[in-house]
Parts: structure tokens; sequence; C-alpha cells
């Protein structure tokens, strides 16, 4: 087995999905203060799988005894816009998963099986992320932005309808 190749490969993808969490996280906050909750939650939730496979390639890392690299390998791209939002998931999960699936070939040429096998497992859990990304996005254009105003209008919905508590 190669090592070397390994390793490097298992932190390249432990940075993009650094990255993937930053961004997620980040598009979290922007939609739940739109009152975007379904889509706030749909990019929380994305983040938390993401951040369980940084755990699982860094321990694959040190399994074959190198150093985990935590560096993002993507700045926080600003974006307000929930289509563009959607549309920059897509691309982050579309790279991912050609990436993930050269990585998977190299570590079968590097006479590692257990890294490739972890490349392809990440591949089928980013493929549903695409989906749902693409699903939103879909219905984003199918129904425009009265999609979102119902969202928003329902979390309104819940707020108003929730006892106050009181601070005694």
């Amino acid at each position: 087995m190669k090592r070397d190749k390994s390793i490097e490969l298992l932190n390249r993808a432990v940075n993009d999905e650094l990255s993937a969490v930053h961004q997620y996280m980040y598009f979290h906050f922007r939609c739940d203060d739109m009152g975007y909750e379904l889509l706030s939650e749909l990019f929380r939730r994305v983040a938390i799988q993401e951040m369980m496979h940084v755990e699982r390639l860094a321990e694959r890392v040190l399994f074959l005894k190198g150093e985990v690299e935590m560096i993002p390998s993507h700045s926080v791209a600003k974006l307000t816009d929930p289509e563009k939002m959607l549309e920059k998931a897509v691309e982050m999960e579309t790279t991912t998963v050609g990436d993930y699936n050269q990585w998977a070939l190299e570590c079968s040429v590097a006479l590692d099986a257990a890294s490739k096998k972890l490349f392809e497992q990440l591949v089928e859990e980013e493929e549903v992320h695409q989906d749902q990304f693409e699903t939103e996005l879909d219905n984003l254009g199918k129904f425009g932005v009265n999609y979102l105003a119902l969202q928003s209008v329902e979390r309104s919905k819940n707020v108003a309808t929730t006892p106050a508590t009181s601070a005694e």
C-alpha cells in the first residue's frame, strides 16, 4: 500500500469537507435570519453530516499514521440569495462526487482498499446531498418566491402560536 498517496487524498477531502461545513453553516445562518426555516434546516443538517465526513476521513488518516491537515480548501462565499446558495451547494456536491470517485480509483491503484471504500461510501452520501439541493432548486424554480414565502409564513405562525415564557 502506498500510504502517502492515500493520506494526501484523504487530507484533501478533509479540507474540502471543512469548507463545506463552513459554507453550509453560513447558508444556514442566512436562511434562518430571513425566516426560511426549511431551507435553513436543510443546510444545518447537511453541515452536520459533512462534519461527520471530516471525522471519518481524519480517523482514516490517523490509522495510516498520517497527520490530519485541518485547512479549509475554500473561503466562504457570502451569498444571500437562496437560489444562488442552492446553485453553489449543487456545484460543491457535484465537484465532490467527481473528486471522490477519482480518488477512490487512485486509492485502488495505491492498493488501499479501505480508503477506496470510504471514498465510495462518501460518494453515495454526497449524491444524496446533491439530490436534496437540486430538489430545493427545482421547487424554487417551479413555485418561485412563493415557495420561500410559505416557509417564512409557516415560521411566523409557529412563533406567534408558541406561548411566551416568563422570566421569573
